[in-house]
């Protein structure tokens, strides 16, 4: 079990798999498809969030993906279609995508404590129709995803539960955090970010969020 001058790392399969001997759980199994059914349908129709995964020459990426619930279109059992919508511009995703088509999609649904994962592989489209028909406050995305589903399964309510995400009492209040203004300040030694950052954060955010 010891590797790199410590006892304490597990770095084989057989180490690892004598630290969790009980097997996995029979459900854990049984919930896992290759297709969208229709009751895991339902659960990407009531997300309005994600978390996209993907992998490139530079490393690994995992953003953030937010619209109205349904943003994630249902085209059949075997493909899902996403808005790529308007975002800071690094396009790290679509640059991984570019080298390597798999991703992996976690999806949150407000109040509920089970998640929902999706693997496949994305193929970016510019296709004019399928476009303009995300268009949102007058404004279409340049691009969408258009994904190959080959996993699908839901996560049981375990994290959500230890972690009360859903939990009102549980809430940050944003104040008691350092700003964005404050975090590039900080890294940026001044030179962008501060107050004046913050201050027309609410109208950048009015003008860029479609």
């Amino acid at each position: 079990m010891a590797t790199n001058g410590s006892r304490h790392v597990i770095s084989t399969m057989a180490d690892l798999e004598a630290l969790y001997p009980d097997g996995v759980y029979p459900p854990a199994k049984v919930k896992e498809t290759d297709r969208i059914t229709r009751a895991y349908r339902e659960l990407v129709e009531a997300s309005p969030f994600f978390a996209l995964a993907t992998i490139g020459p530079g490393g690994l990426d995992c953003s953030p993906r937010g619209d109205p619930k349904g943003f994630v279109r249902v085209i059949d059992e075997k493909t899902i279609v996403v808005p790529d919508r308007r975002g800071n511009n690094r396009i790290d995703s679509l640059r991984n995508l570019i080298h390597d088509p798999r991703v992996a999609l976690l999806f949150l649904i407000p109040g509920v404590s089970e998640t929902l994962r999706i693997v496949g592989r994305a193929t970016i489209s510019t296709d004019p129709e399928l476009t303009a028909s995300f268009t949102m406050q007058g404004k279409a995305p340049r691009t969408v995803l258009v994904v190959a589903v080959e996993q699908v399964f839901f996560q049981c309510a375990k994290a959500i539960v230890r972690s009360k995400l859903w939990d009102p009492s549980t809430q940050v209040e944003r104040s008691t955090l350092p700003t964005p203004g404050k975090i590039l300040a900080e890294i940026s030694g001044g030179k962008v970010g501060g107050d004046e950052h913050d201050r027309l954060a609410p109208e950048r955010m009015k003008a860029t969020i479609y």
